[in-house]
């Protein structure tokens, strides 16, 4: 810390050397091969203490193994199921699944892999503290957020476990969500390819390119083949029923991107413009190549067979998200380029991510909360021995409801405590984060 900020105590100063210490060790090779997109992030990240919460799980992990370590609810086999590995309260929005139904979900699987199923409970707890921070309400009100998710889990899990049909657990669609998740489900069918098209690409003698400037980087020729070689290898890794038609996956037009979110700084890019299911253009495709990141649970996470069972993180990332979503995107697949795993994904003009800035009632945000453990709740439960992988050999509802047992007060509780003195934890990193940053004591920026 520099000598000219008076009011920093020693705490702050101790952490402050923890938190540039963790972000080096997550960031510091990205950082340093553009450091451009990390100043864009790390600005992003000083807006709010949940933007700062949502780019810092490295962060978030490494507390967890330390003075937030806490082993409740976890036995041999609770501690080994696939988890989202990001669960905050914004890491929710629709798709269109690949059996054509808009479905509200959990979405954003980068950071996916085995460990503790309470680890993305405590994240998701942490996040609805800074959320009803942000929105002023008591502590009482964010302790009554926090059981309506842990409560609506609980019981979605005890369901899930006894072997409760689709029809008693239905998914959030069209036709069973409500509220605020029906309204991003209604802007999501409001959509359309076409939209989608017209706003990254244009048609030049009779074909449909895309378009220059937005962000789009034109490829020189060695760069433009290993893409499409890298393309060609992802073939192989989708599933039988999305090969339908062979010219679906003739390329017209590639185009390089740099990734300059939060979650995705300093990663290269492609977008590629497919044919699709027709010769009409309304009907083209556009994907996108992403080099995956090493997700911030698996440094702790020691299992060498987790760590041993994924080729590469595009592989980890594919592989993660099939298991945890059901009907995922028919285009998600994996590949490897200049010798890093990629993501291949579709962009979809029907992704919505939820929107929190207009839900401010109480009584709502509850609600939206229990949806929220439901659909938690669903999701680990798709992830264990019908899920198609070895590594989840068992029920995960049925570990996981035994796991609770008759405890289920005990274990909103668990998430409440957590929730409250994690979430004044990352504000409090939020302002030394911002400190850290704007007195240039990040290095390599």
């Amino acid at each position: 810390m520099s000598s000219s900020q008076h009011s920093v105590t020693p705490e702050a100063e101790r952490r402050g050397e923890e938190i540039l210490a963790v972000l080096d060790s997550a960031f510091g090779q990205l950082l340093a091969a553009d450091p451009a997109a990390f100043r864009v992030k790390f600005r992003k990240m000083a807006a709010s203490a949940f933007a700062f919460y949502r780019g810092s799980a490295c962060l978030f992990y490494q507390d967890l193994g330390a003075g937030f370590a806490e082993r409740s609810f976890l036995d041999e086999r609770t501690s080994r199921v696939w988890i989202h590995g990001d669960l905050h309260a914004e890491n929710f929005g629709t798709y269109l699944a690949a059996n054509g139904r808009l479905v509200f979900n959990v979405n954003d699987f980068d950071e996916a892999y085995v460990g503790p199923f309470t680890w993305d409970l405590k994240r998701f707890a942490a996040s609805m503290a800074l959320i009803g921070y942000t929105k002023a309400l008591s502590d009482g009100m964010i302790s009554d957020l926090v059981t309506a998710y842990a409560t609506a889990y609980r019981e979605r899990i005890r369901l899930l476990a006894a072997g409760a049909k689709d029809d008693e657990v239905p998914p959030f669609t069209l036709d069973t969500a409500a509220g605020p998740l029906l309204g991003a489900l209604h802007q999501a069918r409001s959509r359309t390819r076409f939209g989608l098209l017209d706003s990254m690409t244009e048609v030049r003698d009779f074909e449909r390119r895309f378009a220059p400037g937005g962000g789009a980087i034109a490829l020189d020729d060695d760069v433009r083949e290993a893409v499409l070689d890298a393309f060609r290898s992802y073939l192989a890794t989708l599933p039988e029923s999305s090969l339908t038609r062979p010219d679906a996956h003739r390329v017209k037009d590639v185009v390089g991107r740099r990734g300059i979110g939060i979650g995705s700084a300093g990663l290269p890019s492609f977008n590629l413009l497919l044919e699709g299911n027709s010769d009409a253009l309304e009907n083209d495709v556009v994907l996108y190549m992403k080099q995956a990141q090493v997700p911030a649970v698996s440094r702790h996470i020691t299992d060498e067979a987790v760590r041993g069972y994924f080729a590469h993180e595009g592989h980890r990332t594919v592989i993660s998200q099939r298991a945890l979503q059901a009907h995922a995107d028919q285009w998600l697949g994996w590949t490897e380029l200049g010798g890093a795993g990629q993501l291949v994904a579709e962009v979809s003009p029907y992704a919505v991510d939820f929107d929190w800035s207009d839900i401010d009632d109480p009584a709502q945000i509850a609600d939206v909360a229990a949806d929220l453990g439901r659909a938690t709740a669903t999701m680990h439960a798709a992830a264990d021995d019908e899920s198609g992988h070895s590594l989840v050999p068992f029920s995960t509802e049925q570990a996981i409801d035994a796991a609770i047992g008759d405890e289920g007060d005990a274990f909103a509780e668990l998430l409440v405590d957590f929730a409250h003195a994690y979430g004044a934890r990352a504000r409090a990193d939020h302002q030394i984060f911002v400190d850290l940053f704007r007195n240039g004591q990040i290095s390599g920026l």
